[in-house]
């Protein structure tokens, strides 16, 4: 049991902040603040770092973050108990959009950071620890050797049990994104024997659901699981920023939350900047209907690969379509011939603004960099709505395993 009522948690691989944010965000009954702290966290990119300093510096202490490669950071500098680890590590070599070789993906320098994942985690003993990465990184020998690693008796996470890993649908969860990503769950096998269940950390039930055309009904919505509401579409999302934007640039200033100069800091609700399209670019914005792509484009607008391959993605040069939820918000999401990222009635590409709000970040997040700097900061993260039903999933089993301290519920009025 807790001394206090604080879970301990230390955010690896942590970016911008994603996943802390969304735990952060998390009310438990009977308080009106988060019952998670953040006691530590790594990143190596300085803009991500310097950004997630921004935002929770104050609260985990600027020494307690690890601005630099995970390799040379030593977890005897968190002198509290740890009770969760989250963290991500690097995805790019397991990724479908880095398909082209599979032999040098898996031999990918990036993709082995989850040993250092795990010399972490058996520093720190946390009770639970959660996993974020792309789905190819469950079919990955990465993956099956850390499984192994918890399975035998002589593995480097004896102590702990993982639970099936899955593939989570952000839009599944109130997100309005169709983000897919694979969560690992794993728990100390002596908390799983104190729950009562005697089972392990699971994952959350999902709280929307998608609502299908029954084509054989005049395209009438079929809500499959009607006990709970459709997904979200980005209608809020836009409908809450200005069509046009007045400016390319953000504003001048800088910011060193770490000690390094960069851009910023800057508000969430300053990121609404555009781009100087090419003549040709607008035109290609303005001739694609609700809801099209590259292929409603005519002959004279087109490319000469786009013409060749009609089979192609669909989504480059796509509008997102505003009675649904957006498709995954990548690290270029200002490019629209990289997806489905133009707005959906404006002849623009979305903002900054609108991709962070899709992602979850609230208004007052602070962003630190540059503006291709930001946007990757925004693309990599976790949604945070995701993230806080996560959380929730992880306060209710500790709770029920009594590995926290619940404080009484007030009464009512």
């Amino acid at each position: 049991m807790l001394t206090d009522d604080s879970i301990n948690i230390v955010d690896l691989f942590a970016g911008c902040g994603g996943l802390t944010t969304g735990f952060h965000s998390f009310r438990a009954p009977g308080r009106d603040d988060s019952p998670f702290r953040t006691v530590g966290a790594v990143e190596h990119d300085i803009a991500a770092a310097s950004t997630y300093a921004a935002n929770f510096g104050a609260h985990t202490g600027i020494e307690r973050i690890h601005a630099g490669d995970i390799e040379e950071w030593d977890p005897a500098v968190i002198e509290d108990p740890v009770d969760v680890i989250l963290g991500g590590p690097p995805c790019q070599g397991f990724s479908l959009l880095n398909k082209r070789n599979l032999i040098k993906d898996l031999n990918d320098e990036r993709n082995v950071l989850w040993r250092e994942y795990v010399r972490v985690v058996r520093a720190l003993r946390p009770k639970v620890f959660v996993i974020e990465n792309v789905g190819r990184f469950l079919d990955s020998d990465e993956f099956s050797l850390l499984r192994g690693e918890t399975e035998r008796p002589d593995g480097l996470l004896r102590e702990y049990e993982l639970a099936e890993a899955r593939v989570l649908n952000a839009a599944d969860y109130g997100v309005p994104q169709t983000r897919r990503r694979a969560f690992v769950l794993a728990t100390r096998r002596d908390v799983r024997a104190a729950h009562p269940s005697g089972l392990g950390l699971g994952y959350p039930d999902p709280t929307h659901a998608k609502v299908v055309v029954d084509r054989r009904r005049a395209r009438r919505p079929v809500n499959p699981a009607p006990a709970l509401p459709p997904w979200e579409s980005v209608r809020s999302i836009f409908a809450g920023s200005p069509p046009t934007t007045r400016t390319t640039e953000l504003p001048a200033r800088f910011c060193a939350p770490l000690g390094v100069r960069l851009p910023g800091s800057y508000l969430t609700s300053e990121l609404h900047v555009g781009r100087n399209p090419e003549p040709l670019s607008l035109e290609r914005y303005k001739a694609i209907p609700p809801g099209g792509n590259r292929n409603d484009l005519p002959a004279e607008l087109s490319t000469k690969a786009w013409l060749r391959h009609k089979n192609g993605s669909g989504d480059v040069m796509g509008r997102l379509y505003i009675d649904r939820p957006s498709v995954t918000i990548r690290t270029e999401f200002f490019k629209p011939e990289k997806g489905r990222y133009l707005h959906p009635t404006a002849h623009r590409p979305i903002t900054h603004l609108e991709a962070a709000r899709i992602q979850g970040f609230p208004d007052d997040f602070r962003w630190c960099g540059g503006k291709s700097q930001i946007a990757r900061q925004i693309g990599n993260a976790v949604p945070v709505g995701l993230a806080a039903v996560l959380a929730g999933e992880v306060y209710r089993y500790l709770a029920e395993a009594g590995a926290v301290s619940v404080p009484p519920r007030r009464a009512a009025g």
